[in-house]
């Protein structure tokens, strides 16, 4: 992203973040993908990022096991006070930005710069930051501590020492491009088949989704070939039961898999024959 001298300082998190049911406090639309160890997931704040770790390792799985966490966000990020804030040019505020071609290399580059940008500010107004909401509304918050987010992740590894943490900067509107798939595939191969892997973007929406098939696409894959030689070698395996996806989709609690998005139903109805248009 570069400059981050006029960088504004934009909250992550607003208003009407959460949009399913059955939050984790501090880890907007953290959920689990039917079927799979993947978890999907906004921008925790501190306090979000140790209770999505623990929710994922539950009473089973060790703390101090493996567990791979891929941030795509393109923006550096800091947290103040425990909250997360990122950098955004001042033109660019808003739920959603695109950035360019942002690099991990880049982002790991300008975040301390940005922190120690943030740092500044904050000593030159009396020890509080000027951050503003999506909505571009300015408010000040009196610094008690700042850090980057990867000094955040090596605080959290001494409770989650099997953590990885991998940046994947991804477009917010685009595919991800061919080096986002290597890079995640990379960082999966050599993983067990039950290792948890948690990815985030800011809300925990569009990208977040599209890496979590991935996710899930690898882990398909890998059950396959797990299981490769006793199908080829044993007669009447029943290869049904190595499919990890046996969800079910149930109408009547997912109306989104229909369509029934609300500004759907909104044009429905006020459109004349709106419900045989839509059909």
């Amino acid at each position: 992203m570069g400059e981050m001298q006029n960088a504004s300082a934009m909250a992550d998190h607003f208003e009407g973040i959460q949009k399913l049911k059955d939050p984790i406090a501090g880890c907007p639309n953290f959920r689990r993908v039917p079927g799979y160890k993947v978890y999907v997931c906004g921008q925790p704040t501190v306090s979000g990022l140790e209770a999505a770790l623990t929710k994922v390792c539950g009473d089973i799985y060790p703390k101090d096991g493996k567990i791979i966490w891929f941030n795509l966000r393109q923006e550096p990020s800091l947290y103040v006070n425990g909250e997360p804030v990122c950098a955004r040019p001042p033109n660019k505020i808003g739920e959603y930005a695109e950035l360019g071609n942002i690099t991990r290399d880049q982002n790991k580059k300008d975040e301390p710069e940005f922190l120690t940008v943030c740092q500044g500010r904050a000593s030159a107004n009396g020890g509080k930051l000027k951050v503003v909401d999506i909505s571009k509304k300015e408010t000040e918050v009196e610094v008690k501590e700042m850090k980057t987010l990867s000094q955040v992740i090596e605080d959290t590894k001494a409770k989650f020492p099997g953590l990885v943490h991998m940046r994947v900067p991804v477009c917010n509107s685009a595919a991800p491009l061919e080096a986002d798939f290597d890079i995640i595939n990379q960082t999966l191969i050599g993983t067990n088949i039950n290792t948890p892997v948690i990815v985030n973007d800011q809300v925990g929406l569009s990208r977040a989704t599209t890496a979590g098939v991935i996710a899930c696409l690898f882990k398909e894959f890998q059950i396959n070939a797990s299981f490769d030689g006793l199908v080829q070698t044993v007669p009447g395996v029943n290869t049904a039961l190595l499919h990890m996806d046996r969800y079910v989709m149930d109408p009547a609690k997912d109306p989104l898999f229909k369509g029934e998005y609300n500004v759907v139903k909104q044009a429905v109805a006020a459109l004349k024959d709106g419900v045989a248009a839509k059909k």
